[in-house]
């Protein structure tokens, strides 16, 4: 008790002399400002110091974004001043129907007119299964074989044709791939259904129906009185009505990977928005275009001989050259791949779903980099893949792991089958991410997140 009481008195006498020497300090500086010199100065400390609490550097920001601008206008003028102006919108064309391959044959646009075949197939099995005229086992099998055969058919057909041209080659890879996950998302949803409705059948041969009189006379009874406004005629589509080819192949066309059987939709389609999209999709591609034909094409020709004497100064100074224009075509990409096209595909099939991206400019890791850049990647990767093997008993671990491999396997799709060299850097660099994202995350909880400028903590 005594030695409590001494504690009590000791912070007491502490908090007296603070107080007592914030008292002196005050009555200082009253005196100061009394003096007939105005004083101008006191104790403080300067703002690139820790203890002056200051943290607002969003100007420094400002003025690296202007010198990263005059640094890539400088970049420009030397461009124009070695190249000259090298923009061919014919070349365009020529680059993206193929016409270079000088052939007349078209297999890039056979292979997207087949694409309809497996989505047929899948149909007509869905109602098989959903009319128990195929059995679960087998139908599931056929499901596995359909999926199997629309993503090798590219593989097969790339390797062992030479009329592909690359721009035909890489589109028929990227929209096999879609194919590939929006088909798996739209025979596990119907799965489910089908689960869910022999459980619902099994536990109740008989369905009890309540009449709209009835549900009102029981909320009545609970205090709850209907009037007009209560009822809403909602129609929702119910399983197996949605196997339909109108609905297929709206799920097809609409801009997410994830089959549901009522998808959320606005009320009109907005003329102006859906104008912008379209302007901000045209101008976009062009200005792609340009920056990979004007400094791209001609930074990779000439990194050809550093590359092939293994030259390492120069490899690098190419590297480093490519840097900027390769970052700017990545950004347009985003911006008009994730935003424009995207919504403007969503605005004409009134989709109202908009979350394409999150702020993955503001990533603090790897992790969260991978989960908010692609979110149509990353909900098709969540709902189909990690949580069902989370729900089956496996581990975060490993259905994390299981996600990366089926993530670094289109990487390297998308790669190599267009360019016929099959290598496994894409695949590595993608599995690569997981041990990546480990010492993102150390870091992270060690060193702290990044520095959140122009916010007072």
């Amino acid at each position: 008790m005594s030695g409590d009481q001494h504690d009590g008195a000791l912070r007491l006498r502490r908090a007296q002399s603070e107080t007592r020497a914030e008292e002196i300090q005050a009555e200082e500086r009253k005196v100061r400002r009394s003096q007939p010199d105005k004083p101008c100065h006191k104790p403080r400390d300067s703002l690139f110091s820790w203890t002056s609490g200051f943290d607002n550097f969003t100007g420094f920001v400002n003025w690296a974004f202007l010198l990263l601008s005059i640094g890539g206008f400088r970049l420009l003028l030397e461009n124009f001043i070695k190249y000259g102006i090298r923009v061919d919108p014919l070349q365009w064309f020529q680059v993206l129907s193929g016409a270079e391959a000088n052939t007349k044959e078209h297999p890039s646009l056979i292979l997207l007119l087949y694409s309809f075949v497996p989505l047929l197939i899948c149909l007509v099995i869905e109602k098989g299964l959903a009319s128990e005229i195929l059995p679960t086992g087998p139908g599931i099998t056929a499901h596995v074989f359909n999926l199997l055969v629309l993503i090798l058919i590219p593989i097969v057909c790339i390797h062992t044709r030479d009329e592909f041209s690359l721009m035909g080659a890489s589109s028929v890879c990227f929209i096999y791939s879609i194919l590939f996950l929006k088909l798996w998302s739209y025979v596990q949803v119907n799965m489910w259904c089908r689960m869910k409705q022999k459980q619902s059948k099994s536990k109740s041969m008989k369905r009890q129906s309540y009449s709209y009189n009835n549900l009102q006379q029981c909320d009545e009874k609970n205090g709850h009185v209907h009037d007009d406004t209560d009822h809403f005629d909602v129609q929702l589509v119910q399983y197996p009505d949605n196997l339909n080819l109108r609905d297929l192949f709206y799920f097809i066309a609409v801009p997410t990977l994830c089959y549901e059987l009522n998808f959320p939709r606005t009320d009109r389609i907005r003329k102006r928005f859906l104008l912008k999209r379209c302007l901000e999709v045209v101008l976009g591609i062009q200005l792609v275009m340009a920056l990979m034909q004007q400094y791209m094409i001609p930074s990779v020709r000439n990194s050809l001989v550093p590359f092939s004497n293994m030259d390492v100064t120069k490899a690098t100074e190419r590297l480093l050259k490519l840097a900027i224009p390769n970052h700017l075509v990545w950004l347009l990409m985003f911006y008009v791949t994730f935003h424009s096209f995207l919504n403007l595909m969503g605005e004409v099939l009134q989709f109202a779903d908009r979350n394409f991206y999150c702020d993955w400019w503001n990533a603090n890791n790897i992790d969260t980099f991978w989960r908010t850049w692609n979110m149509p990647v990353h909900r098709w990767a969540v709902r189909h893949l990690y949580l069902p093997l989370v729900g089956m008993g496996y581990s975060k671990l490993f259905a994390s792991v299981t996600v990366f491999f089926l993530s670094a396997f289109f990487h390297e799709y998308l790669v190599s089958v267009p360019l016929k060299t099959f290598n496994v850097w894409a695949f590595m660099g993608m599995m690569g991410q997981i041990p990546l994202s480990f010492v993102s995350r150390f870091m992270e909880v060690k060193v702290g997140p990044r520095w959140d400028y122009g916010q007072t903590t």
